[in-house]
Order: C-alpha cells, then sequence, then structure tokens
C-alpha cells in the first residue's frame, strides 16, 4: 500500500455468536459487499469465512463463524471447531448477542470458550432497531469485557462507532492484503456458498441442513461464458425429490438465482449446471465432512 503511515494497524477480528444474531449481516455491512451468504434460517454459515476492509490507517480481517450452539452431530461439532479455530489468532474479539434479550442460557457455552483469553473482546449488541431492540438489559454480562457496542447491523445505526473501537484495540502492522481484497476466498469457494444460500431461502424443513454442495467443474470457456458445475448432495431419495421439486421445478428456481447472483460477483455470463445426489447419512460420517470442505 502506498503511502503507508508508520502507525498503520491490522489484526484479525472473528464474530462469534449464537445462531442467527446477525453475523454474516454484519461481515457484510463492516466490508461493504457481500462476501457471507445470509438467510432467516439459523446455522446458514457452515465455515469460517474472512471479509477484509482496508482503511486509511488500518486494515481489518474480519472473520464470519458458524453460530455457537450446544449440540450433539458431527456436522454440529465441526461447525464449532471452525467457530473455536478463529479464536486462536484474533487480534481482537467481536461477540456479537441480539436486543431486546442478549443474555439467554445459550450464551454459556460461548462464555466457556472464552475464559481464559487475553485478547480485547467487545460486546456488540445487535438488532437495536427492532422494538425493545433499546431496552438497557436487567442483568449485566457475567464477563469482564473490554467495551460494549448497541447497534444494527441490518441499518447500519453504530456500525461506524463499532468499527472505531475496533481499529483502536488492533496492534501495529503491515497489512495482509491488497487494499481492495475483500475476501481470501476463492471463486470457487464463493460459487459453492451462493448455491447454499438459495437452497436455505428456497426450501424448508430439514432440506437446507441436509445439503451439502460441491462444485466439480468452473473454467472459462471459449465463448467467454463461465462454466460451474456443481453436485448438490443429500442424506435421503425423498429430500432429493423434495430438493428437484415436480418437473425440476424447484432445483431451476434455484439454479435460476444462484446463476444471477454468480454472474454479478464474476462479471461475466454464468452456465450454471446442477444435479442432486444421494449420499446416504452424510452428516453423521466424518470422510463425508472432509469430502465436503466442512472439516
Amino acid at each position: 500500500m502506498e503511502n503507508q503511515s508508520s502507525d498503520f494497524r491490522s489484526g484479525v477480528v472473528p464474530i462469534i455468536g449464537r445462531p442467527n444474531v446477525g453475523k454474516s449481516t454484519l461481515l457484510n455491512r463492516l466490508v461493504g459487499e457481500k462476501v457471507a451468504i445470509v438467510s432467516p434460517k439459523p446455522q446458514t454459515t457452515w465455515s469460517r469465512i474472512m471479509g477484509v476492509k482496508t482503511l486509511p490507517s488500518a486494515q481489518i480481517l474480519f472473520v464470519d463463524t458458524p453460530g455457537i450452539h450446544d449440540a450433539p452431530s458431527k456436522l454440529n461439532r465441526a461447525m464449532l471447531n471452525a467457530a473455536k479455530g478463529a479464536l486462536n489468532d484474533a487480534d481482537v474479539i467481536l461477540h456479537m448477542v441480539e436486543a431486546p434479550d442478549p443474555f439467554p442460557e445459550g450464551e454459556k457455552v460461548i462464555w466457556g470458550l472464552l475464559q481464559g483469553i487475553t485478547t480485547p473482546i467487545i460486546l456488540v449488541i445487535n438488532k437495536i432497531d427492532l422494538r425493545g431492540g433499546d431496552l438497557v438489559p436487567e442483568n449485566p454480562p457475567p464477563f469482564p469485557y473490554t467495551t460494549v457496542m448497541r447497534i444494527s447491523a441490518l441499518v447500519g445505526t453504530g456500525v461506524d462507532l463499532l468499527e472505531e473501537a475496533i481499529v483502536a484495540l488492533l496492534p501495529s502492522g503491515p497489512p495482509y492484503y491488497p487494499e481492495d481484497a475483500l475476501t481470501d476466498q476463492t471463486e470457487r469457494f464463493m460459487a459453492r456458498e451462493i448455491i447454499r444460500e438459495k437452497i436455505f431461502l428456497l426450501t424448508h424443513q430439514e432440506i437446507p441442513y441436509s445439503c451439502a454442495v460441491v462444485v466439480e467443474e468452473f473454467k472459462e470457456r471459449e465463448d467467454g461464458m463461465t462454466l460451474i458445475r456443481a453436485a448438490i448432495n443429500v442424506e435421503k431419495e425423498s429430500q432429493k425429490g423434495i430438493l428437484i421439486g415436480k418437473g425440476g421445478k424447484k432445483l431451476k428456481e434455484i439454479g435460476s438465482q444462484a446463476r444471477m447472483d454468480l454472474e454479478q460477483l464474476l462479471g461475466a455470463r454464468v452456465y450454471l449446471d446442477l444435479w442432486v445426489k444421494v449420499a446416504k447419512d452424510w452428516t453423521k460420517k466424518d470422510y463425508a465432512l472432509r469430502e465436503f470442505g466442512l472439516t
């Protein structure tokens, strides 16, 4: 970066919290672009996703993490390990909760993870735009946070102040990435996530949680169009039928919406070829989690 000052700051800032508190929405708001998929359903994020924000005085590597909760399945344990791993190299940690009830029983799991950590931790109370969001919590947080910030990630209230608080806590250091970088993820990874997002938005009940997307081919053709072939792996034959839909209607709808987002991401026309396969009980098998890039 040209003309970088000697007091430039940089660091890794993971965002942790329970499912559906708004971590991905905050990441996208901070970066200024959509780098993490979002849906109204909890547990949409399955992997760590980095967003890069470069300021004149600092570069912040925000890390979105899967929602932390106490669940026994192999898939949920893999997501919990991803969230734990994000804390190892952190320079500042954002613990995100939601108004008007920021400290429910589920926060005990997260407080347990944070015990003994000396890294600065900011408590971020999100969703203050909702009814009751401006209420002061009756009980103070049972944890020594560095500071507490109240925001709305959805509409942007308080996010600038949060960014300033983060920069003030970062160590001095050079930037990790070029100033125009937005994420460290590959286009293949982003394609997988976009397809998953449409599955979460367009299907219901257990279907989105039973779908593992694998991008098996990603290449630019001679005519300038980008070819993307992806397999959607489900656990049961019945789920395959639901995902495809009558006459293939549901799969076509998923593909159409994903293709539009992919063309915007890549700045090129996209030929998206989706098909559905059955990988019986894949969420319960370690080798399948590895094969699908979830461990």
